[in-house]
């Protein structure tokens, strides 16, 4: 399934734009699979796989969330953080307005609106991550300091394990 050049994707334009350094890595997407199947394919850790989700707070105002795979965001832990009354996840035809991606692809690079980006702080201690290449079955390993950098993101503590 693997092809010699990825797909070109609104995510892989950004990266290259940005001089990240990016492996990319395609595998059979499953729907509803999420981050375990991804994981397996990939035969890495669901905790080194990093989920891109969209939230908006109680303006109903967009922003992205970075999380592992192994982990729930506990909204009540982010709008406190966020110092807003509430946040709720985007349903995926909002999402996909805000990002120009479809649920199960969404990047959070190269997105259509530019919008604020906040990430699990523990993703730090990762020295690379797997996130989204901008297309169902579709991953970068990133370095996770270079995707901390380009995307300008805000290190939070909002995760729940399961």
């Amino acid at each position: 399934m693997a092809r010699n050049k990825p797909p070109v994707t609104p995510a892989v334009r950004f990266l290259k734009a940005a001089g990240v350094l990016f492996t990319p890595h395609e595998y059979r997407y499953q729907d509803k699979g999420g981050t375990a199947v991804a994981a397996s394919e990939l035969a890495v850790d669901e905790h080194q796989v990093i989920k891109t989700l969209v939230f908006e707070d109680e303006h109903r105002r967009p922003f992205l969330v970075l999380m592992h795979g192994d982990r729930q965001v506990s909204t009540k832990n982010l709008a406190r953080q966020l110092n807003t009354k509430t946040v709720t996840p985007c349903d995926p035809v909002r999402a996909e307005k805000h990002t120009g991606y479809k649920v199960g692809g969404i990047s959070p690079f190269g997105t259509i609106k530019k919008l604020p980006v906040y990430l699990e702080q523990t993703v730090l201690d990762l020295p690379r991550v797997i996130i989204n290449g901008g297309r169902r079955g579709l991953l970068f390993d990133i370095s996770s300091q270079d995707l901390v950098r380009v995307l300008a993101a805000t290190p939070i503590h909002a995760a729940l394990e399961r």
